[in-house]
C-alpha cells in the first residue's frame, strides 16, 4: 500500500513556547541591529546639513535623511510588537510552568499520602499498647526482685519495749559522759611551780613547796 499511496509524512512536534519566544527574540534583535544602521546613517546625514548651505544639495541630503527616519520609525514599531509578543509567551510560558509544578507536587502528595496508609496499616495501635503493658510488669517485677534481693534475714525478733529502753539507758551514759567533776580536781591539783631550782616558793594553799611543786619536808 506504501507504494501505491506512498508513506505519510511524519508529524511535526507541536510548537513550543519556548521556541517561539526564542525566535521573537532573535527577530527583535535582527530588528535593532537595522535601527542601530539607520540611526548611524541619520548621525552622517545631520553632520552633512550642519556643514552645507541651504539650497538644493541641503533639501536632497534632508529628503534621504526623512525616508531614512521613516524606516526607523517602522522598524521601531515592529520591534515594540515583537517584544509585546515575547512577554506575552514568557507570561503564559511562566503559568504553564506554575502549572505543571503545581501538577507535580499534588502528585507527589498523592504519592506520600498512598505511602503513609500503606505504613500505617502495619502499625497495630494494640500491639504498642500491649507491649507497652509488658514492659511496665516487667519493670514493677524489676522492682520487686530487687526489694527481695535487700530483704535482711536472720535478724531475731525483737521487743520494741526493749529497744526504747535501751535506748533511754544509752542517753542516761551519754549524761554520764558529760560530767565535768574532773575538772574540779584538776582545780584542787598543785600548781606549776614557777621560778629556778633552788628558789623557796609556796602553793596558794601557803605551803613550802620544792621545785617540783612538792610540799617540802621540814628538816629535822
Amino acid at each position: 500500500m506504501n507504494r501505491i499511496f506512498g508513506s505519510g509524512k511524519p508529524k511535526a512536534p507541536p510548537p513550543n513556547l519556548s521556541d517561539c519566544i526564542g525566535n521573537v527574540d532573535s527577530r527583535a534583535e535582527s530588528i535593532d541591529k537595522k535601527i542601530s544602521r539607520l540611526d548611524a546613517e541619520l548621525a552622517k546625514y545631520r553632520d552633512q546639513m550642519k556643514k552645507m548651505r541651504d539650497g538644493p544639495s541641503k533639501n536632497m541630503v534632508k529628503q534621504k535623511a526623512m525616508r531614512v527616519l521613516k524606516q526607523k520609525r517602522m522598524y521601531e514599531g515592529q520591534r515594540d510588537n515583537l517584544m509585546q509578543q515575547s512577554f506575552n509567551m514568557e507570561q503564559a510560558n511562566y503559568t504553564i510552568q506554575n502549572l505543571k509544578d503545581t501538577k507535580t507536587t499534588v502528585d507527589a502528595m498523592k504519592t506520600g499520602l498512598k505511602d503513609m496508609k500503606k505504613a500505617y496499616k502495619n502499625v497495630n495501635i494494640d500491639k504498642i499498647e500491649n507491649i507497652q503493658d509488658q514492659l511496665e510488669d516487667m519493670m514493677e517485677d524489676a522492682n520487686d526482685i530487687q526489694e527481695s534481693l535487700s530483704r535482711s534475714y536472720g535478724t531475731p525478733d525483737i521487743d520494741e519495749d526493749d529497744l526504747e529502753a535501751e535506748l533511754d539507758a544509752l542517753g542516761d551514759e551519754f549524761l554520764m559522759d558529760d560530767d565535768s567533776s574532773y575538772l574540779d580536781e584538776a582545780s584542787s591539783a598543785p600548781s606549776i611551780p614557777e621560778g629556778l631550782p633552788g628558789d623557796k616558793s609556796t602553793n596558794r594553799d601557803g605551803v613550802l613547796v620544792d621545785e617540783f611543786g612538792l610540799p617540802q619536808i621540814p628538816a629535822t
